[in-house]
């Protein structure tokens, strides 16, 4: 209906969703339930009179609404409304239907005193429009409505709802009044529709004279309720299903007595009884006559009462009088809702044939026990926590000695090894139920100069309940074997952890249908906690089997699907390979079939199955195994120590625990000293501090637990020094200690110097290939200028040859073919400079949109009719830092490239856009990865093929006849757009057209704004006195400048050389703008000159003028606030402009 915070939901129109607390009014209530309602909130009621005088005390006003005597508050009637009371107050009712609340009639006062001080969620809506009136309680339902709902019309209020709560107010109001119980009621919350029920009443109000004055409203929300039974019965049916499914469990409950309440089909099929003949019976019908005397099914219930449950194996009789072998756990239900027991339930199944086998097992066990006695190594079994022999064999004998053993403890036989540990690691085994192994583990007996070396190994053995109840000792003497292999042998000990019984891991497995086939997977739908502990998987509920075990999905699918299809139980064991465990199962199919479920109930048996195993493989292999261990460690000895590596192990203390021959023959060759075992590689370096700290340095890091590899050179330079490559690696021990660390080391000195080598080698080739670069440019270069400079000189001396013969018709056109072919010359150079990236720009924060669009009509004349040109312009284009004049140059020669590829005629698009190159797509355009904005050609030409993109930006290169183009205009692209922190990249394909893109840096101000008639006019007169100081050491441009300046009205003022300006520019004359050439003599170059002048006129103007631009004296082609420059040659116009432009600014 509206949208609401999150600590209540809408109910029907006006009700509220609260906290569960008792309702004393869900209808219309009856006398009784008033004064229930009311007893509480009269503060005055069952009070002594004393007690009253107190509340009543106008000073003290329990609520905090207002400090006021109630007797002269006309609103007495809002106390202890809370916020509610005070937005009443606060109201302004000039004009309202209701009037002044002074003017409220008694019961209109008396029943909105009532909502106001009830702690439920009540409203009242007052007279005939049934304004809107509601306590603090119901604040959360009002969301955005609170501050201007109170004494606004219902169906304004909640006119979303109104349709659905005007029938329901219209039968209350005719004195139909009904309480609604659990009425599903759907409602538009601010999380979507949404199914809730509620218990409510709308109840009409009459006034004195027995008119229906307005109507109260009081509600209770009951969806949780409503969804909790829902729920419960639920539960209760899947559970009911999965007890009767479970056909080889026995599952039935007793009430607290031990009277049997429920009983299972499965305890049917274990024990005879029908469910009919079971059901009130006592327990204790299940017990054998023993138990039953010895109150057995009484301290079952009162253990499972203390620890949470009672579990272990037991007879239990059936109804023939059989006795079944059963093992289970017995626990206690939940309480009911009144906290009362309800009784307990037993889970057992039928283990007879399991025990039959243990025994069976029992009297092999006491089988090998015999067989012991014939083993090579010795045995013993000790029982109790004292560890009492009960058996040793004649090699245990022959090991310790003749000795009183049978019924002794440990400690009484064996005083000698007393502090050697031994009786230590029995108790622990013993306690904790872990065995104990080890090898070549010394002993030293009485009698006996020295130690005895012996395997030996501590397995604990277990009654049917798992309980520790004695210790399997066996081993070898391997004394003799120790003192052969001491120098290989290291020891080693193994831990196993066997795994305790506990409850049984059970789960629900759904069958689905998959891409393998119908029935060709199935889901894991319910799961007990006990699940992971057994299987090592956790949270497998919603998990598929094909995608928990993929490799084993077909095994298992094997044994359950049969079980959903002919619905017979089956037991079985099994290893789950994904965790390496065997897991002892049952399962049973849940009814009915469509269900699709089948019940798994099963635990882990890989402690049983391991002992096992390692008992046996202990006895059979321990001989095989320790000449195994022995031939393996030669092996690796070996090879070790005949590698030509270099190999090291050195402990915390730098002392070498092994070195193979390798590198000892090493160390002596460039050190002159011999390492041997036990010995430190720092003290055999003593007369070499400096190789000594080198050597510690690099080891400390390995011995500190680094692992690395690092190239470096070491060795006594009067011997030999060396390059190696160095690998180490840190040395641990079983509880992940560091006990030293290895180095593995390969000369690599030949290869050190094949590198250097090779380097040379590229340099050179590199310096060929910028050799060959220069010659190719200096050719160009040499023809381009030829020719002009013919123009130049053969106008110049027509000009002087006319002149002479007074011939004067014929000087303007000499004159403009010699300024044609230098203009021509200019722009040679320039590109040159572009290519270079020497030229000087002059970047300004560039609208590049604006800037096409200003060079579209010069674009579309140079092209010709017979070329399409189409702007597309990325809109929110970003602006970039650029010198406009040289990208319009680029553009403009762009779009002349173009043309040429088409000349049939057709379409040219220039396209602008915003890019951010990732890391990749960076790398691919050679670039930083950042922002860019994207300037792009394409045309519908003729295309390159990749070897002509390959060489079209090198100088020169051009695939255009000859006469037709320098091979310069790509160059020069390509050159700005580097010195402009960008890039150039072409994509063509033979016959389907080029794009050439040019790519700049986002600039992250904004874009200056461009006035388009700043150059036009000719250039402004200078104003009175103002002074220009000319420095440049060639007279000619001296001479020129000051005619320029002279012309415009400016007082010029000329310097030589950059001593002499400076002078200037420190002294105490008007110079309103300084003009330099870069390379100056005197000591310091334009550059430097201007900033040692800025030191004393913060704010002069520069214009520096230069045949090109040194990037390192103008920072690398940017120039700072109040400066720019001017390359020669340069119209003399544009040089007037240019002046007047920085005095003026």
């Amino acid at each position: 209906m509206r949208p609401r915070p999150p600590v209540a939901d809408t109910g029907p129109v006006g009700t509220a969703r609260e906290a569960p607390r008792p309702s004393l009014v869900g209808h219309e209530a009856d006398e009784s339930e008033f004064k229930a309602l009311q007893r509480p909130e009269n503060p005055l009621r069952d009070r002594p009179p004393e007690a009253r005088g107190r509340v009543s005390d106008p000073k003290v006003d329990p609520e905090g609404d207002r400090k006021t005597d109630h007797k002269s508050d006309s609103l007495a009637f809002l106390s202890g409304g809370g916020e509610a009371a005070r937005m009443i107050r606060a109201r302004d009712w000039t004009g309202h239907p209701l009037g002044p609340p002074e003017t409220w009639p008694p019961e209109f006062r008396a029943a909105l005193s009532l909502v106001l001080n009830s702690p439920e969620s009540m409203i009242l809506a007052w007279g005939p429009d049934l304004h809107f009136f509601f306590n603090d309680t119901y604040f959360p339902l009002l969301g955005p409505r609170l501050p201007w709902a109170m004494g606004e019309r219902f169906d304004r209020v909640w006119a979303d709802g109104w349709a659905q709560a005007k029938p329901i107010i219209d039968a209350a109001m005719e004195g139909r009044a009904k309480r609604f119980v659990d009425l599903p009621w759907t409602l538009d919350t601010d999380r979507g529709a949404r199914d809730t029920w509620w218990t409510f009443s709308y109840s009409r109000v009459l006034d004195a004279a027995g008119r229906v004055a307005g109507l109260f409203i009081f509600t209770n929300e009951t969806t949780d309720r409503v969804l909790g039974d829902a729920a419960l019965r639920e539960s209760e049916e899947r559970l009911r299903v999965v007890i009767e499914g479970a056909r080889d469990h026995a599952i039935l409950t007793t009430d607290p007595d031990g009277r049997l309440t429920s009983w299972s089909a499965g305890a049917e099929t274990i024990l005879g009884w029908t469910a009919a003949e079971a059901v009130g019976r006592p327990v204790s019908i299940l017990f054998t006559p023993e138990d039953r005397a010895a109150g057995a099914d009484a301290r079952e219930r009162a253990r499972a009462l203390e620890e949470g449950s009672a579990s272990g194996g037991r007879w239990h009789v059936a109804r023939d009088g059989t006795q079944v072998y059963t093992d289970g756990s017995v626990h206690p239900l939940p309480p009911d809702a009144q906290g009362r027991a309800r009784g307990f339930i037993k889970i057992f199944r039928n283990e007879t044939e399991r025990l039959r086998n243990e025994l069976r097992v029992r009297r092999e066990v006491e089988r090998q026990r015999t067989s012991l006695q014939q083993m090579p190594g010795f045995a013993a079994l000790l029982a109790g926590p004292d560890h009492v022999f009960e058996y040793v064999n004649d090699a245990y004998v022959a090991i310790a000695g003749p000795r009183d053993f049978i019924g002794r403890p440990v400690r009484e036989v064996f005083p000698d090894l007393a502090g050697q540990n031994f009786f230590e690691l029995l108790d622990r085994v013993y306690a904790t139920g872990e065995p104990f192994s080890a090898r070549a583990m010394p002993v030293r007996l009485a009698g006996e100069d020295e130690d005895r070396i012996i395997d030996l190994l501590y397995q604990p053995t277990r009654d049917d309940s798992g309980q520790v109840t004695g210790i399997f000792v066996g081993g070898y003497d391997a004394t003799q074997t120790n003192r052969v292999a001491r120098a290989l042998a290291e020891s080693e000990t193994r831990y196993r952890t066997l795994f305790n019984s506990i409850d049984q891991g059970f789960c629900v497995i759904e069958f689905i249908d998959g891409p393998h086939g119908p029935l060709s997977d199935y889901v894991h739908v319910e799961a007990n906690p006990a699940y992971t502990r057994h299987a090592g998987i956790p949270d497998v509920v919603g998990q598929r089997l094909r995608g928990m075990v993929p490799e084993e999905a077909e095994g298992w699918l094997q044994r359950y699907r049969p079980v959903l299809l002919n619905g017979r139980p089956i037991r079985f064991e099994q290893e789950l390979v994904a965790t390496g465990r065997f897991l002892e199962v049952s399962s049973f199919r849940v009814e009915p079939p469509s269900r699709r479920e089948v019940a798994v109930l099963f635990q882990d048996i890989t402690a049983r199955r391991r002992a096992e195993a390692e008992l046996r493989r202990l006895n059979e292999t321990l001989e095989r195994r320790v000449a195994e261990a022995l031939a393996e460690r030669k092996l690796f000895a070996d090879i070790i120590e005949g590698t030509d590596a270099f190999v090291q192990i050195l402990d915390p203390q730098f002392r070498w625990l092994a070195i193979n021959r390798a590198a000892v023959a090493e160390f002596e060759r460039i050190y002159g000293a011999r390492p041997s075992l036990g010995a430190s590689p720092l003290d055999l370096l003593d007369h070499l501090p400096e190789h000594r700290e080198a050597v510690h340095r690099i080891w400390a890091r390995a011995l500190a637990g680094e692992e690395f590899t690092e190239v470096a050179e070491f060795g006594d330079p009067d011997r030999d020094r060396r390059h190696y490559e160095m690998r180490y690696s840190t040395l641990r021990g079983a509880d992940g200690a560091v006990q030293g660390a290895y180095q593995f080391v390969t000369d690599v000195t030949e290869r050190i110097r094949e590198q250097a080598r090779l380097a040379e080698t590229e340099d050179a080739l590199r310096q060929s290939q910028k050799m060959e670069a220069v010659g190719q440019l200096t050719g160009g270069l040499a023809h381009d200028f030829n020719n002009l400079l013919a123009g130049i000189s053969g106008s110049l001396e027509l000009i002087q040859t006319r002149l002479s013969q007074g011939r004067i018709n014929d000087i303007e056109r000499y004159m403009t073919a010699a300024q044609g072919a230098a203009r021509r010359a200019a722009a040679l150079t320039h590109r040159l400079l572009a290519f270079s990236r020497r030229q000087t720009l002059a970047p300004k924060p560039t609208n590049v949109n604006a800037l096409v669009a200003g060079i579209e009509d010069l674009i579309r004349r140079t092209v010709g009719p017979a070329i399409q040109i189409e702007v597309v312009g990325a809109s929110g284009l970003w602006p970039a830092l650029v010198d406009p004049s040289q990208l319009e140059n680029a553009l403009l020669n762009l779009c002349i490239n173009a043309r040429d590829a088409m000349p049939e005629g057709g379409r040219i698009t220039i396209e602008t856009a915003n890019k951010w190159l990732d890391h990749a797509a960076a790398r691919l355009h050679d670039m930083p990865e950042g922002q860019y904005l994207s300037l792009c050609v394409t045309d519908t030409g003729t295309g390159m093929s990749p070897e002509v993109v390959a060489r079209a930006f090198e100088p020169f290169f051009t695939t255009k006849p000859i006469g037709q183009g320098t091979g310069l205009g790509l160059s020069m692209i390509y050159g700005f757009a580097k010195q402009s922190g960008g890039q150039v990249r072409i994509y063509s394909e033979p016959g389907e057209g080029t794009t050439m893109c040019i790519y700049l840096p986002r600039y992250l101000g904004d874009a200056e704004p461009t006035d388009p008639l700043a150059a036009f006019g000719a250039p402004a007169r200078a104003e009175q006195g103002e002074t220009v100081l000319v420095v440049d050491d060639e007279p000619t441009v001296r001479m020129l400048v000051a005619d320029v300046l002279e012309e415009l009205g400016y007082t010029a003022i000329e310097a030589a050389d950059s001593m002499a300006g400076l002078k200037l520019l420190q002294s105490d004359m008007r110079i309103d703008l300084l003009i330099t050439d870069v390379g100056l003599p005197g000591g310091m170059n334009g550059r430097q000159m201007a900033d040692a002048g800025r030191v004393t006129r913060p704010d002069l103007k520069v214009l520096f003028i230069t045949g090109y631009a040194e990037n390192a004296v103008l920072n690398n082609g940017h120039l700072a606030p109040g400066m720019q420059v001017l390359t020669k040659p340069f119209a003399v116009d544009v040089l007037g402009a240019r002046i007047r432009e920085l005095v003026a600014g």
